[in-house]
């Protein structure tokens, strides 16, 4: 049976009325962006901070009058709140009996690194130590390159790893790490994560088709990752690695907010564009009070494969001098190289698939400091190599 139409599920939720008066929730704006797609509805409902809490039980409703229309396979309703500037998300709401789930504030359970210093803490992931975020202030720098690598040198270094694509206009980790189809859903709402090459996955990539256009609002945005990080048997993890969307808007800080991120890694390329996007970046988790564990410069110099010259494309140095400007670790240079996008666009990743090259040295290098930089342990670093070719 083929599943409802955007405008089905519109006229469905115009007969739910909105608790805090003025109509019915789509009349009233509550309703985001639906997104339907064989079988599964997804959106969120924007509700005031301050009344999270009681309207989870709308919450539950609305999913469940969703989830009885004809062709529904899975229905996915978040809470996202409304925050009015210079004040204060409410307490998050509690978890929902057997059978569904609070959105976007989290569930009570599991630890949270978040920044110490009063400000409230967020709930963690059972089982997750550490959850990092790759970031980019802008898009193209080879951000998603650097995060898979980046978890598969973490991984290399001996420690069990995760990748939570939340680039959802562009998720391309599940092509990265050559993995398709569906994930398994488990123990009713949760979903089982995608494996490859030792690593844990899941991504929007893995629930819609590739060439489906993903024109989402921010809270869409926020809710969907919500869902992807706190409805995943992640099980026992090191470091789940966030691959996230690129830029500094609102749903990137919204997200920063929201996920207890243990630190963030900046993927910016040398030249002075992407140095000004990346200083935003940086100011970005400064703000959230999130620690930024330092700075890659991806693309950082093009040595040729017939003469062995070095040719400097974007510039030279521009992040690490950056770093260092603004008072930031600066985690190593990765060069403009043939063999990483061919790798990466094949789905055989450098640091899996040639793991003693110089290309996987430079990336469990820059894993060793993350990691250094995450659990305090500065002795066993490793010093990324220098690449020469004869």
């Amino acid at each position: 049976m083929a599943g409802p139409s955007k405008e089905q599920v519109l006229s469905e939720l115009k007969r739910i009325a909105n608790p805090l008066g003025g109509g019915d929730i789509v009349a009233t704006g509550m309703v985001s962006d639906i997104f339907v797609n064989d079988g599964r509805v997804m959106f969120s409902l924007t509700v005031p901070a301050d009344k999270a809490r009681e309207l989870e039980s709308l919450r539950a409703s609305v999913e469940t009058a969703v989830k009885g229309m004809a062709g529904v396979e899975r229905a996915m309703v978040a809470l996202t709140a409304d925050v009015k500037p210079g004040s204060r998300p409410a307490a998050a709401p509690p978890a929902a009996q057997p059978g569904g789930h609070a959105h976007s504030h989290g569930h009570a359970h599991g630890h949270s690194h978040g920044p110490a210093g009063g400000a409230p803490q967020k709930p963690g992931v059972p089982g997750v130590r550490f959850i990092i975020a790759v970031a980019s202030g802008k898009g193209g720098v080879g951000k998603s390159t650097t995060a898979v690598n980046l978890a598969l040198g973490l991984a290399a270094n001996g420690h069990k790893v995760g990748v939570l694509d939340a680039d959802i206009y562009g998720p391309s980790v599940p092509r990265l790490l050559r993995l398709s189809g569906r994930p398994q859903v488990i123990e009713g709402r949760t979903l089982k994560p995608m494996e490859n090459y030792g690593l844990k996955v899941m991504s929007i990539g893995f629930l819609v088709e590739e060439e489906t256009p993903m024109i989402w609002r921010g809270p869409m945005v926020v809710s969907a990752i919500t869902q992807m990080l706190r409805e995943v048997a992640w099980g026992e993890l090191d470091v789940l690695v966030v691959d996230m969307p690129p830029g500094t808007g609102d749903a990137q800080l919204t997200m920063a907010q929201q996920v207890p991120l243990a630190g963030s890694v900046i993927v910016s390329t040398p030249q002075d564009l992407a140095l000004i996007d990346a200083r935003r970046g940086v100011a970005m988790f400064k703000k959230v009070e999130i620690p930024v564990l330092g700075i890659v410069e991806n693309m950082s110099y093009f040595i040729c494969p017939h003469c062995g010259g070095r040719s400097d494309v974007f510039g030279h140095g521009g992040a690490k001098h950056e770093a260092e400007r603004i008072g930031v670790p600066f985690l190593g240079s990765v060069p403009l190289e043939l063999k990483i996008r061919e790798t990466s666009d094949a789905g055989l990743p450098v640091v899996a698939t040639e793991p003693d090259g110089p290309h996987a040295a430079i990336y469990k290098a820059i894993a060793s400091e993350v990691w250094a930089s995450l659990t305090g342990d500065t002795a066993n670093r490793r010093v990324a190599p220098r690449i020469v070719i004869e």
